[in-house]
């Protein structure tokens, strides 16, 4: 009878610290959620695969808009967000009175004209449609993008968030029509040309480097505002943990997938 209670009480320690052991690995192994827009997020699926191997699990979540993701960081709901450039943010925490910070850059998305109903821009006539995103950073963009194309002129000096009221000359007397960013490619058979964001594009099987009537020069001053990154609420902006996520993303490998990927529709920019 002692033998066998012995032995018992040996199986009871032996689970007992297995659960422990387990409890303990749980417990080392880390969550951080990450907000993303569409559906397609390959290079983020490499970046978790990465960051297993240091014991973080990278929760990757989705969302619809260019909206929620901020707010969904704001409230805790996630604790990093990818899908924004320095501009929006900027223009986001201005609007709202919050305080999300850069903590890393991904890539240079181009923004670009798409074809709608006429495939050409030399085909545009008077009162052509053009459609463009209507949040204020994308719709600066969109028309600095256009004055780029030699379509509009606008005020001197206007900075990165100008209106269609700072448009001096418009020789063709375009229509341009402002709409929420995501649902543009739905509109396309409605208008002449259309901006549109690469993020966007590409979620709907665009590309910027073959589709695109016209495209953003990222080695250009102005461009470097519209550098995607990663962000989080300030006071997380020391987080070690965010910053081992920034590390596995700005890595060679990372570079040459998206590079691989993406032949030139989003440009490492690390």
């Amino acid at each position: 009878m002692k033998k066998i209670v012995a032995l018992l009480l040996t199986l009871i320690i032996s689970v007992g610290s297995l659960v422990g052991c387990s409890s303990k690995s749980s417990e080392d192994k880390k969550t951080v959620k990450l907000g993303v827009t569409g559906e397609e997020h390959e290079i983020w699926d490499l970046v978790k695969e990465k960051l297993a191997k240091e014991d973080i699990n990278l929760e990757i979540i989705s969302f619809s808009d260019y909206i929620k993701p901020n707010i969904a960081l704001d409230e805790g709901e996630i604790d990093i967000n990818a899908f924004q450039h320095q501009a929006y943010l900027d223009n986001f925490n201005k609007e709202r009175k919050l305080k999300l910070v850069s903590i890393g850059d991904t890539v240079f998305a181009p923004m670009a004209i798409y074809p709608g109903k006429l495939k050409s821009l030399e085909k545009l006539n008077q009162g052509s449609k053009i459609a463009i995103p209507n949040d204020a950073t994308n719709l600066g963009r969109a028309l600095i993008l256009l004055q780029s194309a030699g379509l509009i002129k606008l005020k001197d000096d206007v900075g990165l968030l100008p209106t269609l009221k700072d448009i001096v000359d418009n020789p063709k007397k375009l229509e341009i029509i402002e709409l929420t960013a995501t649902q543009i490619p739905r509109s396309l058979q409605d208008v002449d040309v259309a901006v549109i964001n690469s993020g966007v594009a590409v979620n709907v099987k665009l590309s910027p480097t073959k589709d695109a009537l016209f495209i953003e020069d990222s080695n250009l001053e102005t461009s470097k505002p519209y550098i995607n990154l990663v962000a989080t609420k300030e006071e997380n902006r020391d987080n070690e943990v965010y910053k081992k996520v920034v590390k596995a993303y700005q890595s060679e490998d990372v570079k040459k997938a998206i590079n691989k990927l993406y032949k030139g529709e989003s440009i490492p920019a690390f």
